[in-house]
């Protein structure tokens, strides 16, 4: 029986230290929050993702990551809000999808392409004409972008970061940790990483002059299939390795 638990530990080794030593990729599973002011979760729309990100190495404090084109998309997401402190802020519709970028030193951009719509006085659905659109190619890249219609609007991004955003007074927190909320073994599984970036928005409608609209994109790092399957194979060979021993020994 101990030569089994021997056996176990070795193989559960193995497999780890396979995963740490392969190509530095991560699954992750994961957020995108656009919305209004200092809660996110309040005025906003949310859409979930996943897929495979590169990063410096698995196990390592995560000094770099390249995220792929799209693991962040959405297509006329639309949340209802029907709190009268919020109005005339009736809804957000977001069609968004996120290109390539890069994470260095624990910022950087990646931008967006897509609008988020801002619905007033009325439901995204009955306010064709009533609505901001905030164009989201500045968010989570920088810049200036400005529209011109019934409802005139300037957006100002910023890239993203794990530190603090900040629009005014009003602030969103980033953050890098690894399991158990290490700081130097973020792209590990369970590491998780919270990219948070700020655009002030300014338009012409007097109630709503001006409102910060920040972005967050939380990825959690799970584990790898490949190493997972091996532990898996493992256990249930010496699982059943074991009880041939117990029968023979019988």
């Amino acid at each position: 029986m101990r030569a089994v638990v021997r056996s176990l530990f070795v193989l559960g080794g193995t497999a780890l230290c396979g995963a740490t030593s392969s190509a530095a990729v991560l699954p992750f599973a994961g957020s995108l929050t656009l919305g209004i002011g200092g809660d996110p979760a309040g005025i906003s729309a949310t859409i979930s993702g996943s897929g495979v990100a590169t990063t410096n190495g698995p196990g390592s404090h995560l000094a770099t990551l390249a995220l792929p084109a799209s693991r962040f998309a959405a297509s006329g997401v639309v949340t209802p809000l029907t709190d009268s402190a919020v109005f005339p802020i009736m809804g957000i519709q977001l069609t968004v999808h996120n290109t390539a970028g890069t994470i260095v030193g624990g910022g950087g951009p990646i931008p967006l392409l897509g609008v988020a719509k801002v619905c007033l006085f009325a439901p995204c659905a009955a306010a064709p004409n009533a609505n901001i659109s905030v164009p989201l190619g500045v968010v989570g890249a920088g810049g200036v972008a400005t529209v011109s219609a019934l409802i005139n609007m300037t957006a100002i991004g910023a890239p993203w970061t794990v530190g603090t955003a900040v629009v005014g007074s009003i602030t969103q927190m980033g953050f890098a940790h690894g399991p158990a909320s290490l700081t130097s073994s973020t792209a590990a599984a369970s590491g998780t990483l919270q990219l948070v970036t700020p655009t002030f928005v300014s338009t012409n409608v007097g109630s709503i002059g001006a409102f910060a609209f920040f972005g967050v994109m939380t990825l959690h790092f799970v584990p790898e299939p490949t190493t997972m399957l091996l532990l898996a194979a493992g256990f249930s060979a010496l699982a059943l390795g074991g009880r041939r021993r117990m029968r023979g020994g019988a």
